[in-house]
């Protein structure tokens, strides 16, 4: 999903998700190419800036939720993206520090900047993963450095799933890493949609997809459940991603959140 020569090297004339939203965020870690992309997008679906901060706004209270109220003590956190604000680590471990996170992402500008995903608490650990969403086994491999897959494990998918665009290899890929995790794991997931904002979102599928980086689709409320397989999901299931346990009132965005729990 990531924009790399053969050689692995950062391509910055090609735009990459994981920057484009980086931009949207708010920060700097982006090109022309990205900025370019991002402001026609815009045009098209001004929604964009507050559907990326929803989604970074839902990872916070996700990970609240799981380290607070589910226990959980250990997150592989698959689709990093560039580190902002309020990473994974900081959330989880603020509320139990010493939570263990593994950061996995194949873009080398977030392997740049990785040094900021490791700053653990000294009670806790963090690792980060250069790897692919398409090669589960070596994920699941990498983490065994720093996780006890013998204990729970919650697994986050924010905004990556939409990179594989056939739905059953999708549902193959969750399946592949939650089977490597035990009972009373977790799995949260984030994915754009076209159920909220149907005919704009489509319009910017299309220009996205029209262009040199990685294919992406958007996916119904039914398809995304459909991805946490046989797992049980938390309420409210599977909703706007600013409606999952809002701290507020909130407007819905047109990207879908849900975590559900391995029994």
């Amino acid at each position: 999903m990531s924009n790399v020569d053969g050689a692995g090297k950062l391509d910055t004339g090609v735009p990459h998700s994981a920057r484009l939203w980086n931009y949207w965020l708010g920060g700097k870690d982006n090109f022309a190419a990205d900025r370019a992309v991002a402001d026609q997008i815009l045009a098209m679906v001004p929604e964009m800036v507050a559907s990326a901060r929803a989604d970074r706004a839902y990872l916070g209270r996700v990970v609240r939720w799981l380290a607070g109220e589910a226990g959980v003590r250990q997150f592989l956190d698959v689709g990093t993206g560039i580190p902002t604000a309020e990473n994974t680590h900081e959330v989880a471990q603020r509320v139990a520090p010493e939570s263990r996170i593994v950061y996995v992402d194949n873009d080398p500008l977030v392997l740049a900047h990785a040094q900021v995903l490791l700053t653990s608490d000294p009670r806790g650990s963090t690792d980060y993963l250069q790897a692919d969403l398409r090669e589960p086994d070596a994920i699941i491999a990498g983490a065994r450095r720093t996780l006890d897959l013998e204990q729970p494990v919650a697994i986050t998918m924010l905004g990556i799933l939409n990179f594989i665009p056939d739905d059953d290899q999708a549902a193959a890929l969750v399946a592949r890493l939650v089977g490597a995790v035990p009972s009373g794991s977790y799995l949260a997931i984030s994915h754009p949609t076209n159920e909220i904002n149907g005919e704009t979102m489509e319009e910017a599928l299309r220009f996205w997809n029209e262009g040199p980086a990685a294919t992406m689709v958007l996916r119904s409320a039914e398809q995304v459940r459909a991805l946490f397989g046989d797992l049980e999901l938390v309420e409210p299931g599977v909703v706007s991603c600013s409606l999952w346990h809002p701290d507020a009132d909130a407007e819905p965005v047109p990207h879908f959140g849900g975590v559900a729990r391995k029994r």
